[in-house]
C-alpha cells in the first residue's frame, strides 16, 4: 500500500509538472513564472522550498538528540522568516522588476550597480553554484534514506530514484511546476507533522505523559540551557543556533518566491501565511523528536530517521504511505528550486551574459532544462557518501548563501550609497568567510560559519563602498523611485 501511495504522488506532480510545461513560453515564465503568483502559492512555495528534507529527518532527529536546545535553532529561524518577509519581500519585488526586469539574484546585482563588466553577475553565479551542490545533495542524502528505509533499495539505487523524480517536473515545468507542486507539498508536510506527534504523545499520555517520559530517560533534555549531557550551552552554542535565523536573506531559492509575487501588495497576506506555516510545521517537527524520545527508550542508529519510524509504527500502511509521501515531499520541494535557481544561473548568468547574449527565450529555456540534469548528476554524485548528515549539509550551505548574498542585498536595498565595489567586496568576502572559517575549529572558530561571515561581509560592503567612488547619478535615482514605490 505505500508503494501505491507514493506512486500516485509522483504521477500527481510529474503530471502538475506537465501542466506548467504548457504555460511555459519564455525564460521570464520558467524562472519566476511571470511574476503572477498570488499570496498562498508564493508563501507555501517559500516555505516548503525552505525548509525540505531537514524539516522532517534532520530537525526531529536534533530535537531528539538535544531536546529543548533545539528550540533555539527553531526559535531562530521563524524569526528570520518573519524578518525576511518584511523588510526584504516588497523592495526586492519592485527593485527587481524595476532593474531592468532582473530574472536571477546575480541579474539583479548586476543591474542594480550598472556592472558592465560582468563581474558581479559571475561571481555571485560561481558561489550559487557552489553551495547549491552542497544543499541539493543534501536533499538527495535524504531521499536515499527515505527510499532504503522504508523500500529496502540499496542506498544508492534509492538516491537515483529521488533525482530522477526531482528532475522531471523541474526540468519540463520550470517555476510554475516548482511552486505549484511546493503548494501541495507544502500542505502535506504541515499536515503530517500536526499528525505525528499528536498521535505519538497521544500514546504515551499526552504531554505530560511525554515530558515525564523524557525527565526519566534524561531530565537534561528538558532544560533549554543544558545540552544532553547536563553541560551548559555556551555563549558560542547559543548563538550558533539562533544566528540560523541570518541566512534568510542570502537563500537564492526564498528570494526568487519574492521576485515572482504578483505585486508588492500581495506581500502583507503572504508574510502572515508564511510565518503561520513555518511556526506550526518547525514545532510539529521538534514535538516529533521530543515524543520519540519516551516512545523509543531504545533510540536509533540514525536519529534522522526518527519520523519514517514513527510514521511506520503509528499508522495503518496507506496513511503512512501519505505521511512518508510528506517526506518526499518536503526534499522535491527544496531540491526543485535548487536545481531550477541553480539552471537559471547557468542559463542566464554564465550563458547569456558571456557567451550568447543574442540568445532566443526558447534557446535559454532548452539551456536551463539541460542545465537542470547537469548539476542534478554531479549533486548525485555528491549525495553517494552513505555517511552524509542532512543537517550538516544543509548548514553549510545555508551558511555560504547567508554570508555571501545577505549583507550585499538587503544593503543594496536600503542603502543608497552602495556601490559597485562594495558588493562585489561583500559577496567575496561573505563566501570566502564561510568557507575558510568552515575548516577551523577551537574556541571562536566554533561559531556557526554563517555569522563570522555576515559580520565581515558587511564591514567589506561598507569600507569599499566609502573608498572608492560614489554611485552614479542614473543609480541613485533608480534608487529614489523604488524607494518612492514601496512607500506608496
Amino acid at each position: 500500500m505505500i508503494t501505491t501511495t507514493f506512486i500516485v504522488y509522483l504521477v500527481l506532480m510529474l503530471g502538475i509538472g506537465l501542466y506548467a510545461y504548457k504555460r511555459t513560453q519564455d525564460l521570464s515564465d520558467y524562472i519566476l513564472g511571470g511574476r503572477h503568483l498570488g499570496p498562498l502559492p508564493s508563501a507555501l512555495s517559500a516555505g516548503a522550498s525552505d525548509m525540505s528534507g531537514w524539516l522532517l529527518m534532520g530537525l526531529p532527529g536534533y530535537a531528539m538528540a538535544a531536546g529543548y536546545g533545539a528550540f533555539w535553532l527553531a526559535g531562530g529561524l521563524l524569526v528570520g522568516t518573519w524578518l525576511n518577509w518584511l523588510l526584504v519581500a516588497q523592495r526586492l519585488r519592485v527593485y527587481s522588476y524595476r532593474a531592468d526586469n532582473s530574472l536571477t539574484l546575480p541579474a539583479f546585482f548586476e543591474n542594480r550597480f550598472e556592472d558592465k563588466s560582468h563581474a558581479l553577475r559571475v561571481i555571485s553565479a560561481i558561489f550559487v553554484l557552489i553551495f547549491f551542490l552542497f544543499y541539493t545533495s543534501s536533499g538527495l542524502v535524504a531521499g536515499g534514506k527515505l527510499f532504503e528505509t522504508v523500500f529496502g533499495f540499496d542506498y544508492e539505487i534509492a538516491v537515483i530514484v529521488g533525482a530522477v523524480a526531482v528532475i522531471s517536473y523541474t526540468m519540463f515545468g520550470g517555476f510554475l511546476a516548482v511552486s505549484w507542486t511546493d503548494v501541495v507539498q507544502g500542505l502535506l508536510m504541515v499536515g503530517a507533522l500536526v499528525l505525528v506527534p499528536l498521535m505519538a504523545m497521544g500514546e504515551i499520555g499526552g504531554l505530560g505523559g511525554t515530558l515525564s517520559a523524557i525527565e526519566a530517560k534524561n531530565p537534561e533534555l528538558l532544560n533549554l540551557f543544558t545540552d544532553a549531557d547536563g553541560k551548559t550551552i555556551t555563549l558560542i552554542g547559543t548563538l550558533s543556533l539562533v544566528g540560523w535565523g541570518l541566512g534568510y536573506f542570502g537563500q537564492p531559492h526564498i528570494l526568487a518566491r519574492f521576485k515572482g509575487i504578483e505585486s508588492k501588495d500581495a506581500v502583507p497576506s503572504a508574510r502572515r501565511i508564511a510565518v503561520l506555516w513555518t511556526g506550526v510545521s518547525m514545532l510539529g517537527a521538534l514535538f516529533i523528536g521530543l515524543s520519540a524520545i519516551g516512545y523509543l527508550p531504545e533510540g536509533l542508529g540514525d536519529n534522522e530517521t526518527v519520523f519514517i519510524v514513527m510514521v511506520d509504527a503509528l499508522f495503518h500502511p496507506v496513511i503512512a504511505g501519505i505521511l512518508l509521501a510528506a517526506i518526499l515531499a518536503a526534499i522535491m520541494s527544496t531540491a526543485d528550486s535548487q536545481l531550477l535557481v541553480s539552471s537559471s544561473a547557468l542559463a542566464e548568468d554564465f550563458y547569456k551574459a558571456l557567451f550568447n547574449k543574442e540568445a532566443s527565450q526558447e534557446k535559454l529555456v532548452n539551456v536551463g532544462r539541460l542545465a537542470v540534469v547537469g548539476i542534478a548528476v554531479i549533486a548525485t554524485i555528491l549525495a553517494m557518501d552513505k555517511d552524509s548528515k542532512v543537517l550538516s549539509l544543509v548548514s553549510y550551505a545555508w551558511a555560504g548563501f547567508g554570508a555571501a548574498f545577505g549583507p550585499a542585498l538587503v544593503l543594496s536595498l536600503y542603502w543608497k550609497n552602495m556601490n559597485k565595489a562594495g558588493a562585489l567586496a561583500g559577496i567575496i568576502v561573505g563566501g570566502v568567510t564561510v568557507v575558510v572559517w568552515k575548516q577551523l575549529s577551537g574556541g571562536w572558530f566554533d561559531l556557526y560559519e554563517i555569522i563570522p561571515g555576515i559580520i565581515f561581509s558587511t564591514i567589506a560592503i561598507v569600507v569599499a563602498s566609502k573608498v572608492t567612488a560614489a554611485p552614479s547619478d542614473s543609480i541613485q535615482k533608480l534608487f529614489d523611485d523604488v524607494e518612492a514605490e514601496v512607500k506608496s
